[in-house]
């Protein structure tokens, strides 16, 4: 039996600016799953998007092709209701960790299923890796009865979930097409509408240590990942958070672990605490259960408690030593004053070279490594005082490390003039319109 479409005809439609019918896009989506159209040609594709974009109606239908390609979970036999929330990704960005359980004892389930990192940005899963013991790969039967009897599950995406998107994601990455935002908004919506949870909540991150840099393209990606939710039946709400400075005082896979626990235990840094919070009523929220306030489940040892049960339940120790790098260099501040930028993306590379993060799938990364942070905007420092310190289990990655930071941070004199006012960490919050 012959082929419904031609790939060279898809490629042209888009190339010319024209609509992809509903049966091109289901067609073009099943069939490079399926290898019969070519690695190639669906680069073409995918750059004919990017220059050329994409209607609602065809990302609507391009998402829902995605999702067929694979299996869809379901938690409705759960006893309670189920929230997700995904972020966009950025430095420092250790918030699921105390999140998930956080929601958890807040007697909603967190079905979070996560990825690993590539480049600046670390991934959950390297993070939660970093605790002895802890394993990322569950069955589905593990993952329900873990929901059931925890609350909460942070685990890797099984192999059946939007298997298109896994092939196209590979694609995008060395084809200059990662930032098409059709593309960008069905591939994480694809997997969670996949996931089967009855609410989302998007974080959505603006500035130079994310993955959009202003905030109209931020904005329009949100737009576009609402919209795509609550055309599916999902409850979805997005955050446009900033992403100008790392979150909290650490960038590193064991380095934020221990942030996380501090948070949990009802201390870490502000921001960190801030916008858990703010996420976690979100996500409370669209599960119906705003009566509970979070905060609360943190001044009260509950979300600790369902922390260290969720550990437990996937082999961890949530009791043991976390690693820690072999080598630390500290990085002293060259003038006193007020700190009045930490630039994320530096701080990032600067993780991602001392071995935090990888270059490419499959590499491994240092649990220790990664950027301690001493002094954040806003804060005032003397010359010589530590401002950074730097760890990793090799020395010459320091040299790397140090470049990368190079114009990374400004010291403004405390001379009397107007203080520093740092940016709101919530920029907007975007909801289905």
């Amino acid at each position: 039996m012959g082929e419904a479409f031609d790939a060279v005809e898809v490629i042209i439609t888009k190339r010319d600016g024209g609509v992809l019918s509903d049966p091109q896009i289901d067609w073009v989506v099943d069939a490079y799953t399926r290898g019969v159209v070519a690695d190639e040609q669906m680069a073409a594709l995918a750059m004919a998007i990017l220059l050329n974009g994409m209607s609602r109606e065809e990302i609507v239908r391009w998402t829902a092709a995605m999702i067929a390609s694979g299996e869809r979970m379901d938690f409705s036999a759960l006893s309670r209701p189920t929230a997700d929330k995904h972020s966009t990704g950025g430095v420092g960005d250790k918030i699921t960790l105390p999140l998930a359980p956080l929601v958890a004892a807040c007697g909603v389930a967190v079905p979070q299923l996560s990825g690993r990192g590539l480049g600046h940005t670390g991934g959950t899963l390297d993070k939660l890796e970093a605790v002895p013991g802890w394993r990322a790969s569950l069955s589905n039967e593990e993952m329900m009865r873990q929901l059931e009897d925890v609350g909460a599950v942070i685990c890797a995406a099984g192999s059946g979930l939007a298997p298109a998107d896994k092939k196209l994601y590979a694609l995008r990455d060395v084809t200059g097409t990662v930032e098409a935002i059709p593309l960008i908004a069905s591939s994480i919506m694809s997997k969670k509408i996949a996931e089967g949870t009855g609410s989302l909540v998007l974080d959505v991150k603006v500035g130079t240590g994310a993955f959009m840099k202003d905030e109209a393209r931020a904005r329009e990606l949100a737009e576009t990942m609402v919209a795509l939710g609550t055309d599916a039946g999902v409850r979805t709400v997005a955050l446009l958070t900033d992403m100008s400075t790392p979150l909290g005082r650490t960038a590193g896979n064991a380095l934020e672990v221990r942030e996380s626990v501090e948070v949990l235990a009802g201390g870490g840094p502000e921001d960190v605490v801030e916008l858990t919070l703010a996420l976690a009523r979100e996500m409370l929220a669209g599960a119906g259960r705003d009566d509970v306030d979070p905060a609360d489940k943190l001044a009260d040892g509950s979300a600790m408690d369902a922390w260290r049960a969720m550990i437990s339940a996937q082999g961890g120790d949530p009791s043991a030593e976390l690693p820690t790098a072999r080598h630390t260099q500290v990085v002293t501040a060259p003038a006193s004053g007020v700190v009045t930028r930490l630039d994320a993306m530096a701080v990032g590379l600067a993780a991602w070279r001392l071995g935090a993060g990888r270059a490419s799938q499959g590499e491994p990364v240092q649990a220790g490594a990664g950027v301690e942070i001493h002094a954040r905007p806003g804060e005032s420092v003397t010359e010589g005082q530590p401002l950074l310190t730097l760890h990793t289990d090799d020395e010459p990655r320091f040299a790397r490390a140090l470049a990368s930071l190079e114009g990374g941070f400004d010291i403004t004199a405390d001379d009397g003039g107007p203080a520093y006012r740092p940016a709101p960490l919530v920029i907007d919050r975007v909801t289905a319109r």
